[in-house]
């Protein structure tokens, strides 16, 4: 019976141990995510368990509580007090003893007060609160404008690294054919060892750019893995898409400023700021008026004594009071004042905040224009190049293969095909980025 209760005993330790198990439920949560991400899926998931994001939420949810207990100002509030009291004292008697004797009261009430008027004071601030409240949600569509671009960037980033590897996985399978039949040519003597160690060369080189190009997509997914905050083990791929817009009609820049400057959460945000601290002002000034409020009190006491009853003492106590108080602030050394003035400065300070808003938002729009203009032009450019190196890469190869091609000639043909088709993949998902960009500050959607 003992080693059973221990066995019992065991096994149910061991149960609770795995069933609370941090990484149990760590690695639960990795199954849940998806293995490949779709950009779409990225901005969901990060709408939804981004940490600041939901810091904001959670300073939203606060400004709410203020707005309700703002609201709350103005109704009467109520409170209750009881209190029993023994008193000890000695009485001299007729007959010259003094006893000591004690006495057993008590008191008890219901007080309830309400501020009738406090110079717009309470207005002020419930419509304040209420505006602080709007301002805690456009602080959210903030973040969440600023995170779709960082993970839009990321993600074109992972896709530029995805296709960078592909092109140099295929130079260094060509270098590697090329080493093979210059080896073999080698042999029987028609190339000079020279030639043969210069292909040897460049093939070191792309296999050098083929690790540098892993990395790089490693490191990129890496910024990804950051922005979603997920799990350090997670490992995860994305999605890509079939095709890739790098180009299409771009609106004119004076239409995309005032589309962002009216609708953009920052702008909204810094005019609700105007607001905000106007109200202060009108709060400031309230504290010159008078402030009425009305209170009540309903309250008994008693006495302990052999002769009257409890609840008869407090029915012959009962009282009951209501009064007004009318408070007029006369000289508050210069307080009032000093919050006026300070309230005006605010007043100002949030003005020009909504005037560099204005500014700062209208330039990064006009320097999203003019990079969706240069980079569509270096794309169109990237194209042509790439079509001409391409070609005499291809011819260079050919000459190579029936022995014509001079060495250096070959490496300079290959190096410049290099560089144009890098520049080519530079410029194309440069392109398809600022063009997202300079479309998101219009309020368009992201999607690849």
């Amino acid at each position: 019976m003992e080693f059973l209760r221990r066995f019992v005993t065991w096994l149910c330790l061991s149960l609770w141990i795995y069933g609370n198990n941090p990484l149990k439920a760590q690695d639960s949560a990795q199954t849940s995510l998806p293995a490949i991400w779709s950009l779409q899926d990225c901005l969901n998931y990060a709408m939804q368990n981004n940490i600041q994001l939901n810091s904001l939420r959670l300073s939203r949810m606060s400004s709410e509580q203020d707005l309700l207990l703002s609201k709350a100002a103005r109704w009467p509030d109520l409170s209750g007090s009881a209190s029993q009291t023994l008193t000890g004292r000695k009485t001299l008697t007729a007959s010259g003893s003094m006893p000591y004797e004690g006495a057993l009261s008590g008191n008890y009430s219901v007080n309830s007060n309400v501020t009738l008027y406090q110079g717009g004071y309470l207005h002020y601030d419930i419509k304040q609160k209420g505006l602080l409240t709007q301002v805690a949600d456009l602080n959210i569509a903030q973040q969440i404008n600023d995170m779709t671009i960082q993970i839009t960037q990321a993600y074109l980033n992972i896709l530029l690294a995805r296709e960078n590897i592909v092109y140099v996985k295929d130079l260094v399978t060509t270098s590697t054919a090329q080493v093979q039949q210059a080896q073999q040519r080698y042999d029987v003597g028609s190339i000079a060892l020279k030639d043969l160690a210069s292909l040897q060369s460049q093939l070191a080189a792309d296999r050098y750019n083929l690790v540098t190009a892993e990395n790089q997509h490693r490191l990129n997914k890496l910024t990804l893995k950051q922005l979603l905050q997920l799990p350090s083990p997670y490992d995860f791929d994305i999605f890509s898409p079939d095709t890739l817009v790098t180009s299409h009609l771009v609106v004119p820049l004076q239409e995309a400023q005032d589309t962002a400057l009216a609708n953009r959460p920052e702008i909204k945000s810094a005019r609700l700021g105007v607001e905000v601290s106007s109200l202060d002002l009108a709060k400031a000034r309230a504290g010159f008026l008078p402030t009425l409020s009305a209170g009540g009190t309903l309250g008994s006491s008693s006495l302990k004594d052999p002769g009257n009853n409890f609840f008869k003492q407090l029915d012959n106590n009962f009282y009951q009071q209501i009064g007004l108080t009318l408070s007029v602030p006369i000289f508050t050394r210069r307080l009032n004042k000093t919050n006026v003035e300070k309230s005006k400065l605010e007043v100002g300070q949030s003005e020009l905040t909504l005037k560099n808003t204005r500014t700062n938002l209208s330039q990064t729009v006009e320097q999203a224009y003019i990079n969706v203009q240069n980079a569509q032009g270096q794309y169109d450019a990237a194209v042509e190049q790439l079509r001409y190196a391409t070609e005499s890469y291809r011819i260079a190869t050919e000459q190579l293969k029936v022995g014509v091609a001079n060495m250096v000639d070959f490496l300079q043909q290959k190096n410049l095909y290099i560089q144009a088709f890098q520049s080519y993949i530079q410029a194309k998902y440069n392109a398809a980025l600022t063009i997202r960009i300079y479309d998101f500050y219009r309020g368009v959607p992201v999607k690849l």
